[in-house]
């Protein structure tokens, strides 16, 4: 396809746009930066499942660049006992809400508080708006009368493990939810 070595633009840290990676199954496997995933397309290890915007240009014509790929083989992955939790994740399991009042999540509660010995862990830790959590403080639930809309626990699902990357472009979505994640907000498809 191309005559002369190709190089993919690097468009400086912080800004590589990223691409999703499905297993044969269209399991969500990862995500690499958009040169890994020309390679591998390149290299007939990958289809283009979804284009991004993306355009590479060469002597011969022009590539669009992936935003989704599918590898041909199927690729076995050792299971993973635990998601680690992160802000991100957090936000993602309660949909971007607030569990006590459905507003705009934008902080992070323990729901038994750590001066009250409790553990920073999933079955402990929910997405709060800024007045929830000012007005809960250092309290139970018990002693301020809430209720909690879901019981917080652990996510599942192999989806979880892109949550950590920093993106998610709108294009992966349907790729994710079949597997675990609810509620995805999403960021411009690439920066």
């Amino acid at each position: 396809m191309f005559e002369h070595p190709v190089r993919v633009p690097n468009k400086g840290a912080g800004s590589v746009s990223q691409t999703l990676v499905l297993n044969a199954t269209y399991e969500p496997l990862g995500v690499v930066s958009e040169r890994r995933a020309l390679i591998l397309v390149l290299n007939q290890r990958a289809i283009t499942i979804e284009e991004s915007e993306t355009v590479l240009h060469y002597t011969g014509g022009e590539f669009v660049l992936p935003s989704v790929i599918r590898l041909v083989k199927y690729v076995r992955i050792p299971y993973r006992h635990s998601i680690p939790l992160s802000r991100r994740a957090l936000f993602a399991r309660d949909g971007g809400k607030c569990v006590y009042c459905s507003a705009p999540a934008a902080s992070i509660d323990h729901v038994v508080p750590r001066s009250r010995g409790g553990e920073h862990r999933w079955e402990n830790v929910v997405s709060a708006c800024h007045k929830c959590n000012h007005l809960k403080a250092d309290k139970t639930l018990k002693e301020i009368g809430w209720r909690l809309r879901n019981a917080p626990r652990e996510p599942q699902g192999a989806a979880w493990r892109i949550l950590g990357t920093g993106r998610t472009d709108t294009r992966w979505i349907s790729y994710l939810q079949p597997y675990g994640v609810q509620g995805l907000t999403t960021n411009a498809a690439s920066a």
